[in-house]
């Protein structure tokens, strides 16, 4: 595992310097736009922050925790996650490695649950979190740190209730209190590992989930967490097979698809030592062909492990246990499965911002070879010319010179078009919008006797949302529509060579919105609404919900605003360009006015500086190459 990603983080980084490499000779010859800039830094950005997440789901007791011990940390000598009889997560667990914090737990209080805010929202608010460091040189003091993931505290039925984590009506949330009238809850909601471990490093990131009912009560994994993992291992216990509960989430919350798949562990509570290997192999795939029958899937998607073993096995350097536990086939199937998805989705993305990228180099030396060519004709003209011919061509220049100014002047009036319809851009798109829908949505809810009366608010609020992003998207049509018209006009009008505008759709962030609102129905459907309260339970669902929409349509602006500032800066530069070349051809022929001698040394620089560009061009289309070459390659190359 530890080389199958170290691989692949070796393939992105080649990818990465191959890009840089382009976006530095673009830039030393003076051919980077902002637009083209722009483009650069957030592929490079991609690339650098790029993370592979792998999700761990499976009610208690299933042996997820030994799971992740075995797969990441066996190095260690021991285990580093809590992992023993019982719950030992209590609250949802990400195990990443991020530099710009030194090792540690951050963990975000139970009490977080009485705001209007999801998990998400809190990430960058430091002070909502407590720190534990790690000591990194100490396995052992690691274990008791990360032991806090497990702790729990008891509450007053009230509180547990305000906090969305009982409810005496829901079957999935009534949970019995004690006997002194107090319930037991979870000390943390959620928790982030910061881990220099090799693998974290390379950008992988565990999710360890604390039970399929924290699906339920914790609405951001159901929301963001779990389906956005680049891979979901769903863990059964091989001794209970497929239970109702595992059914409910695999169909609502996982389901078969690309990157996940069912881990069957424990099998080592099926070895009977008074039978033979081939017995209790035979026993084994009889529950692995049970499971893929129950779940609708391949049984090659259901892999009979055993954690425990294959953890011993790699401490004690024992090869034969390690086969037995059959934990080299699940990680290879999730090597499998998790690399190349990802490779594919690069691939894509840099590859159709490299045509783009392509593109605009193209214009730009083309406008740059037109020029050079255009000013040599104009001076291999004058070869034999006397003086009047030569002040003939420098009038018809500053005429020339005159127009293209007031070309200018009008692009004043398309400007104050694009500001005016920029401004009505945020009209819909706006933040402002966004929110006023979430506080109309909340009062409803508040007003609502019943927890059906929530249904039209939250559907209204999921149909303005697809109405402001559809408007947005035909307003940024429009803008574009008249970028396009202007380049157009100036490209005819002054033989300019532009590549068509940099466009923008916001179509991903309406189909973000639509999931949102499956993931909602899924959860809250007609009849689930009808036979249970799930007032507490609805309100925090629409508050993830509300943060999810939020952070869409904030991610819709930062792109809208990034495209409004760039969508221009062709044209612009092309202007600046233009009149410096005006101005140079000017004072060229100016020259040879007053001393035709030197009219050869001009053409002879001239055709000098066309094979200098010709030559700049093949460079450039040799990194663009390069940077292909590097993406198509195989991360094991």
């Amino acid at each position: 595992m530890d080389h199958d990603f170290q691989q692949y983080g070796a393939w992105r980084t080649r990818v990465a310097a191959a890009l840089a490499a382009y976006r530095d000779g673009l830039r030393q010859a003076d051919l980077l736009d902002p637009a083209s800039e722009q483009q650069f830094a957030r592929a490079l950005a991609r690339l650098a922050d790029d993370r592979l997440s792998i999700a761990f789901v499976a009610e208690f007791s299933r042996g997820k925790s030994e799971l992740i011990n075995a797969i990441f940390f066996s190095d260690y000598g021991q285990r580093i996650l809590p992992s023993s009889a019982g719950r030992t997560t209590m609250c949802p667990t990400e195990l990443l490695y991020d530099a710009s914090y030194a090792p540690c737990i951050r963990l975000l209080p139970i009490e977080t649950r009485a705001q209007h805010l999801s998990t998400s929202d809190f990430r960058d608010d430091q002070g909502a979190w407590t720190v534990f460091p790690l000591d990194l040189s100490s396995p052992e003091k690691m274990l008791e740190t990360f032991s806090q993931v497990s702790k729990t505290r008891q509450v007053p039925v009230e509180q547990a209730q305000a906090y969305g984590l009982y409810d005496p009506d829901d079957p999935d949330l009534a949970c019995a209190p004690v006997e002194n009238g107090m319930i037991e809850i979870p000390l943390w909601r959620h928790a982030i590992i910061n881990f220099p471990h090799p693998l974290l490093k390379q950008g992988i990131v565990i999710l360890d989930t604390p039970g399929l009912n924290a699906i339920g009560t914790e609405p951001e994994l159901t929301l963001n967490l779990i389906p956005n993992a680049h891979a979901v291992l769903f863990v059964l216990g091989a001794e209970t097979g497929v239970t109702k509960s595992d059914i409910d989430v695999w169909r609502n919350h996982i389901g078969a698809g690309s990157g996940r798949l069912v881990v069957l562990n424990k099998i080592d509570t099926m070895w009977d030592e008074l039978k033979s290997d081939a017995a209790n192999d035979a026993d084994v795939a009889r529950q692995q062909a049970s499971v893929a029958r129950d779940l609708g899937l391949e049984e090659s998607k259901v892999f009979p492990v055993s954690a425990k073993k294959a953890l011993v096995a790699r401490v004690t350097g024992n090869q034969a246990l390690l086969a037995k536990s059959r934990m080299p086939a699940l990680e290879a199937a999730l090597y499998g499965e998790l690399i190349p998805q990802r490779t594919g989705i690069i691939r894509s993305q840099l590859g159709a911002e490299l045509d783009t990228l392509g593109q605009a180099r193209h214009a730009a030396i083309a406008t740059r070879r037109h020029r050079i060519v255009e000013q040599l004709d104009e001076l291999v003209s004058l070869r034999g010319k006397n003086q009047g011919v030569i002040g003939h061509m420098m009038a018809r220049i500053e005429q020339e010179k005159k127009e293209f100014d007031a070309s200018v002047q009008k692009l004043q009036g398309t400007r104050a078009v694009f500001s005016t319809l920029s401004a009505e851009l945020q009209t819909t798109l706006g933040m402002e919008v966004v929110q006023r829908q979430i506080d109309t949505v909340r009062a409803a809810m508040e007003s609502a006797r019943f927890a059906t009366g929530t249904r039209a608010p939250v559907r209204a609020f999921f149909e303005e949302a697809r109405g402001n992003l559809y408007a947005s998207n035909a307003k940024i049509a429009e803008i574009a529509a008249m970028i396009e018209t202007m380049y157009k006009r100036f490209a005819d009008e002054h033989g300019l060579s532009l590549a068509p505008p940099i466009g923008l759709s916001l179509d991903r962030y309406q189909a973000e919105i639509d999931r949102i609102e499956g993931i909602y129905l899924k959860q809250f459907g007609t009849a689930t609404l009808l036979i249970t309260s799930r007032g507490t339970l609805l309100q925090r669902f629409f508050d993830s919900i509300a943060s999810r929409v939020r952070r869409t349509f904030r991610a819709a602006n930062a792109d809208a605003d990034a495209w409004l500032k760039v969508i221009m800066a062709p044209v612009e530069a092309q202007i600046r360009q233009h009149k410096e070349q005006l101005k140079h051809r000017q004072a060229s022929i100016q020259r040879i006015h007053d001393a035709t001698d030197t009219l050869e040394q001009k053409i002879r620089a001239f055709e000098a500086l066309r094979e200098e560009l010709d030559q700049l061009a093949a460079r450039l289309v040799a990194l663009a190459q390069g940077v292909t070459a590097e993406l198509s390659a195989e991360p094991a190359a």
